[in-house]
């Protein structure tokens, strides 16, 4: 970026940093600067006080000639009035290379591990730069992808290269499917990980750190983490940051990626935040106008080409449990596969809570899954959409007065829906019992045996929480 030399900056104490102008206002996480010289930052630069280089900022808006609007990506309590700014006169970047694995960051690649200084290969700008001849370079999702988990792996699989979200609300175990996910899939494929904690509490980033070490994949992982108590500036750029980490590895490296999101509702609801401090006019949901733009730019760069592979597992938190909130169907919309947690099946204390009626995915298709996978997916589909007619009726006549055929569905329905349970990784300590991953040709042999009747002998609670029935001596 070419720098001007002007009256300002020669007065700036011998600064080669241009002299921007001095803060008028600042409201949260916007300050506004007013220009006092010729150099006009461009958006998305990167700004700080002329006697402060820990105060950051970034150029974000003009609202006039003069009047600069910044996004404040540091303390407020360093920035009073009339501080003097200056441009670095580049943009937020990132250390990239193989050194930040197994490390974990804030959104300027600095260590919040307590390990020391990160040893990088380079910097890389957070932002996406424009490169048309890398659309030509797209691909589509390719091969599926197991997770280890039933339910998911059945009704509605992940495709490499594809994006799957995990929805639910409050304590319905978003999280712990997701660490469930990147431990199982990073064990049996090659490639790195990336995990972004956008707005989540530090509990949780650090129990996932634990977790990952302890599974010993933590050393092809890399964190980065905007916390809950962070700024909503700081929480909407981490978004941005750890989109370049995984752009490094899959242009540079040539590596394929798991990129993992805890939480994308936090990341739009920190634009929201902005949005409202900005003065914006919000839509008529009430979140900014800027939303369809904000979730498709950061989904975008999410992209897979022929070179390498970007696979996305990402958490949506649902405010109420309410699936209209257009923060929510805005982030659904750019996804390959579904997955819903059921805020009933929690309670019933079947984990993974996932509801196999409204999960989705893109890759159940004969071409994709194979025809046997598929067709058995159609049927038991068929007998829990009856399960779930059914289940109205027994809740008020009871199921002995069920016609023998409808008693013999509804049964068959509570034994496919009892064995997606599944002992987790994830939680062993709080639950007393280890782990276990299932082969995806495993459930689909024990889903037809249950559709068969093989099992109709076995009561229905002899299959919750085992791995496959062969191994459980069921079958």
């Amino acid at each position: 970026m070419e720098k001007i030399t002007s009256e300002g900056e020669r007065s700036s104490q011998g600064s080669s940093m241009p002299f921007v102008g001095s803060v008028r206002k600042v409201s949260g996480q916007i300050v506004v600067v007013e220009c006092e010289d010729a150099y006009r930052p461009q958006l998305q630069e990167c700004l700080t006080a002329r006697d402060d280089a820990s105060v950051r900022l970034e150029a974000y808006a003009y609202s006039d000639g003069r009047m600069l609007s910044c996004l404040l990506l540091s303390a407020s309590d360093a920035l009073p009035r009339n501080t003097k700014i200056v441009s670095t006169g580049r943009r937020i970047t990132v250390p990239v290379g193989r050194g930040i694995l197994g490390r974990a960051m804030n959104l300027y690649g600095e260590p919040v591990d307590g390990r020391g200084p990160i040893h990088a290969e380079g910097e890389r700008s957070i932002y996406p730069e424009a490169n048309i001849a890398r659309v030509r370079e797209l691909a589509r999702p390719g091969k599926v992808l197991e997770t280890g988990i039933k339910t998911i792996d059945f009704f509605a699989p992940l495709q490499k290269g594809a994006k799957m979200a995990l929805v639910g609300g409050a304590g319905v175990g978003k999280t712990i499917i997701q660490t469930e996910i990147l431990r199982n899939i990073i064990q049996s494929n090659k490639g790195v990980s990336i995990f972004a904690g956008i707005g989540e509490r530090i509990r949780e980033g650090h129990a996932l750190w634990h977790i990952l070490e302890q599974q010993k994949v933590l050393e092809r992982t890399a964190l980065m983490f905007g916390y809950v108590n962070k700024n909503a500036a700081v929480r909407f750029r981490t978004a941005a940051s750890a989109a370049a980490l995984a752009e490094y590895f899959r242009d540079e490296c040539g590596e394929d990626v798991l990129f993992f999101v805890d939480n994308v509702f936090r990341f739009l609801q920190a634009g929201s935040e902005l949005s409202t401090i900005l003065g914006e006019i919000p839509s008529q949901s009430g979140y900014q106008p800027t939303l369809q733009t904000e979730i498709a730019q950061f989904e975008n760069r999410l992209a897979t080409t022929r070179k390498a592979s970007v696979t996305s597992v990402q958490t949506i938190y649902v405010p109420a449990d309410e699936f209209a909130n257009p923060a929510v169907t805005a982030a659904i919309a750019h996804m390959d596969a579904v997955i819903i947690l059921s805020r009933d099946f929690t309670q019933r204390g079947w984990h993974p809570a996932i509801d196999p009626f409204r999960s989705m995915s893109d890759a159940i298709n004969p071409q994709i899954i194979g025809e046997d996978h598929y067709q058995t997916v159609i049927e038991a589909m068929g007998v829990l959409n009856q399960y779930d007619r059914l289940a109205r009726v027994v809740s008020v006549v009871g199921e002995e007065e069920l016609s023998a055929q409808n008693q013999q569905t509804y049964q068959r329905a509570e034994r496919i829906l009892h064995y997606m349970t599944q002992p987790l990784y994830a939680t062993e300590l709080e639950a007393g019992r280890g782990g276990v991953t299932v082969r995806l040709a495993d459930v689909v042999r024990d889903v037809q045996a249950i559709l068969r009747g093989d099992l109709d002998s076995v009561s229905p609670e002899k299959l919750l929480f085992i791995g496959d029935l062969k191994s459980a001596g069921l079958l």
